[in-house]
């Protein structure tokens, strides 16, 4: 039995315009100055390191705070799956287990996932680069689904074979130079890829 490991954002679901939105309330009530469409072009680390690029540390650990109280209530309706979404972690269930790890809140994943009807095992959230190596080792995971090259990072830090996804900010390139041990351009092409290596 296999236990697979996913990333949420960009991997599994279309976050960008829930983000956006909450990114958008964040500079109304901060005064911040923020620009959002940097801020959703680059997704994948903590709320905190990407607020503290644009305020005082802070004044990012509160407003991450106020980010993840708002979150529900604005980003959820937004929020869609990509495609091969649901069969993926379908296909990854039938091998296994299927677990979740991002730097998102866990309430907040699962509340996505609860939404669009994933079903997954297990819900490790707050868990960015080494973090997720800790839970992908702890867990005993074979492989790592991610977009972002510190998901690759954490794959290749805890043994995971990694499965990068171009669906993100990162190209095939650098989630290779990450320690990709392969990329597809979209899950609709994971199951096929079990298959081949079951």
């Amino acid at each position: 039995m296999t236990t697979t490991g996913f990333d949420l954002d960009m991997t599994l679901i279309d976050s960008r315009p829930g983000i956006r939105a909450v990114y958008d309330r964040i500079v109304e009530e901060s005064g911040a100055t923020i620009d959002v469409d940097v801020v959703v072009s680059r997704l994948g680390p903590p709320v905190e390191q990407e607020l503290a690029q644009w305020m005082p540390a802070d004044d990012a650990a509160r407003w991450a705070d106020r980010y993840r109280e708002i979150y529900p209530g604005i980003a959820l309706e937004l929020i869609s799956t990509l495609p091969g979404a649901h069969a993926a972690v379908d296909a990854a269930r039938s091998r296994g287990r299927a677990i979740l790890i991002t730097a998102k809140h866990a309430p907040s994943a699962t509340l996505h996932l609860e939404r669009l009807g994933i079903e997954v095992d297990e819900v490790f959230g707050r868990a960015w680069r080494e973090g997720k190596a800790d839970v992908l080792r702890a867990q005993g995971a074979g492989v790592y689904v991610g977009d972002h090259v510190h998901d690759m990072e954490a794959a290749r830090s805890s043994g995971a074979f990694g499965v990068g996804v171009t669906t993100g900010p990162c190209d095939a390139d650098e989630l290779r130079a990450a320690g990709a041990g392969h990329v597809l351009t979209s899950l609709e092409l994971l199951p096929g890829w079990f298959a081949q290596h079951a």
